[in-house]
């Protein structure tokens, strides 16, 4: 079953509200956390009395793209952002919340924009708009040191238990294209406890990512196999094509001058 193209619709046709994580805000150039006592919807509309707030949802586990350094979100997307609220003269809010709930509160106009490694899709593109690619990311394959389950893309099929980050490309690839269920998780870290506790027996995901999660866990190892090649951008409310066209030039000029290089390197040095 095609479950995301599912889900896609589901989204579209949502009409209730979303409770989110709220902000406490900082300057634009410090990214703030949100906490579980204020919904997206009541920031949101702080935000038009003030006009003063850039507001940004993200799923912070997805190093080296968002990720939490203390009670800070930081990361690739995190110092883009920043960039962009300082050139739009205003003062940039996150929110932060699992990535199906990143996409909801976007499509909903709860928040100003997504940022959260969100790849550019067909069934997307029928729910939201999407700035200028910015990043560009290949699908790879970690496993366990030692297993042998899993040596290439032509292993994932069968019996292979693999696991994905809910409603990403990867999930979309094992759904739509290997025709299997995987296992879905709202957080890498929780991938990566089941596959060294043998409950899974790859995870399908970006590489960078990837390569930060075997940073931290010596036992885990990706392949020497590409699986795909996607790509990022921001995510927009259908329509806001007011604060696409603004993001668009910035992006396009941090591109130009190299920040976003800059920022890459910083994160994954």
């Amino acid at each position: 079953m095609k479950i995301k193209r599912i889900i896609a619709g589901i989204l579209v046709a949502a009409t209730c509200g979303l409770a989110m994580a709220g902000c406490q805000s900082n300057t634009a150039t410090s990214s703030t956390v949100g906490d579980s006592t204020s919904s997206t919807a009541e920031s949101k509309e702080d935000s038009k009395a003030t006009g003063g707030k850039l507001i940004m949802a993200t799923e912070p586990g997805f190093a080296p793209y968002e990720y939490m350094s203390g009670n800070d979100v930081v990361g690739i997307d995190v110092d883009i952002a920043n960039e962009v609220a300082k050139e739009l003269g205003m003062e940039l809010e996150i929110q932060t919340m699992d990535f199906d709930g990143a996409l909801l509160a976007v499509q909903q106009g709860k928040v100003d924009f997504a940022a959260a490694g969100i790849s550019v899709t067909p069934e997307r593109q029928e729910v939201m708009d999407f700035s200028i690619e910015y990043a560009k990311s290949k699908q790879v394959i970690v496993v366990l040191k030692g297993a042998d389950r899993v040596k290439s893309v032509d292993d994932l099929g069968g019996d292979t238990k693999i696991a994905v980050q809910m409603s990403t490309v990867a999930d979309f690839y094992v759904t739509d294209d290997l025709k299997k269920e995987p296992s879905r998780y709202t957080k890498y870290v929780q991938a990566a406890e089941d596959l060294k506790n043998d409950k899974v027996d790859c995870i399908v995901m970006d590489e960078l990512p990837a390569k930060e999660m075997v940073k931290g866990n010596e036992n885990l190892e990706i392949l020497d196999a590409e699986v795909f090649t996607d790509k990022y951008a921001f995510a927009f409310k259908k329509g806001n094509t007011e604060l696409e066209d603004k993001v668009n030039k910035i992006l396009q000029k941090l591109i130009d001058d190299g920040k976003v290089d800059e920022f890459t390197l910083n994160h994954t040095k």
